[in-house]
C-alpha cells in the first residue's frame, strides 16, 4: 500500500468503527418519538382510571401507557402535587401533570398555550360527570385547578 491508499484505508476503517454508534444514535430519536406522550399511574385496584385513559386516548388519538403503582402517595409527593389537589390517578400529558379526572379539552388548551408557569391541572376528588366518572347522566359541578411552582394556583375551568 502506498501512503495515500493506507490513509484512505485507515480513514475508512475509522468510519466503520464509529458506524455502529452512529446507527444507534440515529435510532434513538425514532425510539424516543415512539415513547408514549401520555402516561397514567394508578392504583392497581382502581376501576375508574381506565375510563379516564379511554377518554384521553380518544381525544389525543394516541396511546395512553397505564402504569400500576401501589404507592400513589409517594408518586404524588415525588411530583410535588399539592396534597389538597390529589385524586385517584396521576398522569403526564405532553409534559404537563394531570391529577385526576381532568377533561382532555382542558389539557389540550393548556398544551396549546405552552404556559410554563403551570406545571399541571388537577380535578381534586372524583366528581360525578368528570371524564371516567360518568354515572348515568348525573353530574356534579367541579373546577379544574391549574397549579404551578410553589403554592401558585388558579381556576383553569369550571364544569357541570
Amino acid at each position: 500500500m502506498d501512503g495515500i491508499d493506507r490513509r484512505m484505508f485507515l480513514a475508512g476503517a475509522g468510519a466503520l468503527a464509529f458506524a455502529p454508534g452512529a446507527a444507534l444514535a440515529q435510532a434513538r430519536p425514532q425510539a424516543q418519538a415512539q415513547q408514549p406522550r401520555i402516561v397514567m399511574w394508578k392504583d392497581p385496584n382502581c376501576g375508574c382510571c381506565g375510563g379516564w385513559a379511554e377518554h384521553a386516548q380518544a381525544a389525543f388519538r394516541e396511546r395512553v401507557q397505564i402504569v400500576p403503582d401501589a404507592d400513589m402517595q409517594a408518586l404524588k409527593r415525588a411530583r410535588r402535587i399539592p396534597e389538597d389537589l390529589w385524586s385517584c390517578h396521576t398522569s403526564m400529558v405532553h409534559g404537563y401533570l394531570a391529577e385526576g379526572h381532568v377533561p382532555a379539552a382542558d389539557l389540550q388548551r393548556l398544551i396549546e398555550s405552552q404556559n410554563r408557569q403551570v406545571r399541571g391541572l388537577a380535578v381534586p376528588g372524583m366528581p360525578l360527570g368528570s371524564p371516567g366518572m360518568e354515572a348515568g347522566g348525573r353530574r356534579q359541578r367541579y373546577q379544574v385547578i391549574a397549579f404551578g411552582p410553589g403554592t401558585r394556583r388558579s381556576v383553569f375551568a369550571t364544569h357541570g
